[in-house]
């Protein structure tokens, strides 16, 4: 039995409480906040964040659940020093930066990380090495939306005079159109999709400043096309309560021969925060796997063997899939 550790109890958290209970091969062990774990009335064991060296030799993997602006960068190699982790690190600019850091710390205490891993990073990531290596002629791109972003939706959170918010990412029809009809095109990430913040902000904040600041946020919504609309904080519960999201790595290649071959790889997803802890959940399983067999350091989803995410034996996945 594997056991678990969860830090951070927002959405994605609750998620990953929620679907280890699909998985007979793991057991919750508790989860840390650094919230009062009084305010939690779910049955899971809580303890507080403060406590977490405690459980040292008791948890085989913690998933890390807080956000990729300011909490995974500070906690993901804090708790490295004891545990084994598997974070969802997701400023895609600063991916290799986290990794050489925790593969530092994993190295130096004998733990094993694996960073950046979801749907994006982690499977479309997959997918874009794979259809880049089918030829040198591949020409793809990646979109993503309509859906709220948790990760953007966070990063406008931690702003001062925030209450709460929900940042839809808004997918450009049109150039995925473009793209899906063989046209080999130079598209931005800005090109390809649009930024739209529902904010709720305490009394007393200056709606200009908060705009400013968010519209100004590098790696979230520079550069791209931002609009930011407040509310009050009821309406926005009652109007913005899903967490809907989707995505596609859409493209062509050429073969010597001239033939053409179109693939693509798209999710849609009524929750972002259940599929990411399902991903999330099944790696946990294969950082188990390689850490017995001596693993130390920082993976990313790219050095991982798919059997070693699937409780079923590899004989039978060879009958069943192969």
């Amino acid at each position: 039995m594997i056991r678990i550790g969860i830090v951070g109890y927002g959405n994605l958290g609750k998620s990953v409480a929620r679907e280890l209970k699909n998985n007979s091969d793991m057991i919750l062990v508790c989860i840390f906040s650094r919230r009062d774990k009084k305010l939690f009335k779910d049955e899971y064991f809580f303890d507080s964040y403060n406590n977490i060296k405690s459980y040292k030799g008791k948890i085989d993997v913690m998933i890390m659940c807080g956000g990729s602006q300011k909490d995974l960068p500070e906690q993901s190699p804090e708790v490295l020093k004891d545990f084994c982790i598997i974070d969802s690190f997701d400023t895609h600019q600063k991916i290799l930066e986290h990794l050489k850091k925790l593969n530092k710390v994993g190295t130096q205490n004998k733990t094993l990380g694996l960073c950046s891993c979801g749907w994006d990073p982690g499977l479309f990531s997959l997918m874009r090495v794979l259809f880049s290596s089918f030829s040198k002629n591949s020409h793809f791109h990646t979109f993503w939306g309509d859906g709220i972003s948790e990760g953007h939706s966070d990063a406008i959170r931690k702003i001062d005079g925030v209450l709460d918010a929900r940042q839809y990412t808004i997918l450009n029809k049109q150039a995925l159109n473009l793209v899906r009809s063989g046209k080999r095109v130079n598209l931005s990430p800005s090109d390809k999709h649009k930024r739209e913040c529902y904010v709720a902000i305490k009394k007393g904040a200056k709606k200009d400043e908060i705009e400013q600041k968010i519209k100004s946020m590098p790696y979230y919504f520079l550069d791209y096309e931002t609009n930011v609309h407040f509310l009050p904080q009821k309406k926005l519960e009652k109007e913005h309560n899903k967490l809907y999201h989707a995505g596609v790595v859409s493209g062509f290649f050429d073969s010597k021969s001239g033939n053409e071959s179109f693939f693509e790889f798209s999710l849609k997803l009524d929750s972002n925060p259940d599929f990411t802890a399902s991903v999330l959940i099944c790696f946990s399983r294969a950082v188990y796997r390689l850490y017995q067999e001596g693993k130390v350091g920082c993976l990313s989803v790219f050095d991982v063997p798919f059997k070693y995410l699937s409780p079923i034996c590899y004989e039978e996945l060879i009958k069943s899939y192969l």
